[in-house]
């Protein structure tokens, strides 16, 4: 007895790791909700079901409506759990199951739209899977910044400002601003109106080179306020009709982080990167389907709008259903390299003339690394955004390019810093992970050269750590690994500091040093 009670707990158990799929549409059971059965092991959705029973109404066939299937699914609940039920009402529900079953194994559904591929006839014809289930996603534990404020109690700027200085170095102004326009855009969020004044959205656009951080700011600003947070890529967006994203699908991305939840939706953030690859192009006879249309066509979500967008999909289809957001109180974040920005500037800044008391050499501003601290409106407009888009994004914030001291303290004082990640991994081994003043400088040198900002140094280290993370754990004897300049530039090797050593050797001659092979 205790056998059969153990072995029915272990198939519960192994029931509740899968959800079922329906046949038709193959979306989950957490998608669409609860599935009902039908012969042969076959799952179909109420949305599918609903549309069969459309289609047969259209042809003037009127056999089910969905509401009897819920009462006939009832019924046969009730039935289970209440004997008690009279002898009429009972043959009632069964000559209701009946007729279903009839209808279901004996109609051929083919003849009809949607269902071109589905024939219920021919289920017998070949094999069907025993379980038509799928193995539910495993519930994945947030090992990421725990949430330090709530929109319900915003902070204010100066206390939003120091929490973003433990993850990002460097970008004092940037972080100023972000930090005011976010404790404004939740004021706003909570207070909605303040009576016959209403406060405007503070969308923000972030200008600065590859690497300088922008991407990771914004995350970093949307697990600290704990809202949800949806990255999109500008360039795969295109005009509604045509290859690609459409626009609605930043908004579709926002409510899957936010677990369908539209309330919380609602009050996210959207980031949208490389946004300066929708300006209009120049010299061109052709629609620009993914440059200025797409500016044109954010417009109304930047404002705000009701707008319907798909749950758990990119596009509109039959298949997928439909909710509308309303992205009033969404903060809109754009962000952008600008390239070829910087000539724009200059070439402003250099209109008077050459020659006189008041001329300005043409060189003046080429050395000049935060030449985009000086970015007017007038020079975006140039660049090929447009005003209509411009003029929704109130807020600007410039990040500058890092240079070799940012990049040392990027290395190692963040709380994730890349270094301690390191740290962390030879720590598991047991081993000591050491990294003087002049490896650092020499990485981040590494790192200016190649002209990438932050996203070089990870590669840099992963060039020289990849031997040393695949010959330490041979030795059990190695206690302390010591990177240093000669070994970063190539020039010789880490020091390594053996464990057993210590206990040998008396305390002048506590460490042993060994050049490892190169």
């Amino acid at each position: 007895m205790a056998d059969n009670n153990k072995n029915s707990n272990d198939i519960e158990e192994k029931e509740d790791k899968f959800e079922e799929v329906c046949y038709v549409c193959h979306r989950t059971e957490s998608s669409c909700g609860k599935m009902i059965h039908m012969p042969n092991n076959i799952c179909i959705c109420n949305d599918c079901l609903q549309r069969a029973f459309d289609s047969i109404n259209g042809f003037g066939m009127n056999p089910f409506s969905f509401s009897d299937l819920d009462d006939i699914r009832n019924a046969s609940d009730r039935d289970s759990s209440d004997s008690s039920d009279s002898d009429d009402e009972s043959d009632d529900k069964k000559n209701k199951k009946n007729d279903l079953d009839n209808f279901f194994g004996k109609m051929d559904l083919s003849s009809f739209p949607g269902f071109g591929m589905f024939n219920m006839g021919d289920l017998n014809d070949f094999t069907i899977p025993s379980n038509q289930k799928i193995k539910k996603k495993a519930k994945k534990e947030e090992n990421h910044i725990k949430p330090v404020f709530s929109i319900d109690d915003i902070p204010h700027p100066h206390q939003i400002k120091e929490k973003l200085d433990d993850y990002v170095i460097g970008q004092d102004q940037a972080k100023k601003i972000m930090s005011v326009a976010v404790y404004n855009h939740y004021k706003r969020v909570q207070t909605n109106t303040m009576d016959e004044i209403e406060i405007e959205k503070s969308n923000i656009l972030m200008l600065g080179p590859t690497g300088s951080g922008k991407t990771y700011l914004v995350r970093t600003l949307a697990r600290l306020l704990d809202v949800p947070l949806a990255i999109s890529d500008a360039t795969s967006l295109t005009e509604a009709g045509y290859i690609g994203d459409d626009i609605e699908s930043v908004v579709s991305k926002l409510l899957a982080a936010a677990g369908n939840d539209v309330e919380k939706a609602e009050k996210g953030i959207i980031f949208i990167d490389e946004i300066d690859k929708l300006a209009k192009k120049k010299n061109t006879n052709q629609r620009d389907v993914s440059g200025e249309s797409v500016q044109q066509g954010m417009l109304k979500l930047l404002e705000g709008a009701e707008v319907e967008v798909p749950v758990g999909a990119s596009s509109k289809n039959s298949m997928v259903p439909l909710v509308n957001v309303n992205t009033r109180n969404i903060l809109f974040i754009v962000g952008g390299a600008f390239p070829n920005l910087s000539d724009i500037i200059k070439e402003r800044l250099t209109e008077s003339s050459t020659m006189g008391f008041a001329s300005e050499l043409r060189d003046k501003y080429d050395k000049d690394k935060n030449i985009l601290e000086k970015t007017t409106i007038e020079d975006l407009r140039h660049f090929g955004m447009i005003p209509e888009f411009l003029g929704r994004l109130p807020v600007i914030a410039v990040l500058n390019p890092l240079n070799e001291e940012m990049l040392v303290r990027i290395l190692k004082e963040p709380k994730n810093a890349i270094l301690k990640q390191y740290q962390k991994l030879l720590a598991l081994d047991e081993v000591n992970l050491q990294f003087t003043d002049g490896a650092l400088h020499a990485i981040a040198k590494k790192a200016l050269e190649k002209e990438l900002g932050a996203r070089a140094l990870r590669a840099i280290i992963e060039d020289f750590m990849l031997d040393i993370m695949y010959e330490v754990p041979k030795d059990e004897n190695i206690g302390t690994v010591t990177i240093t300049e000669d070994y970063v530039d190539g020039k010789g090797g880490p020091l390594i500091e053996m464990r057993t050593v210590e206990k040998a050797l008396p305390k002048a001659c506590e460490t042993k040093k060994i050049e490892a092979a190169e």
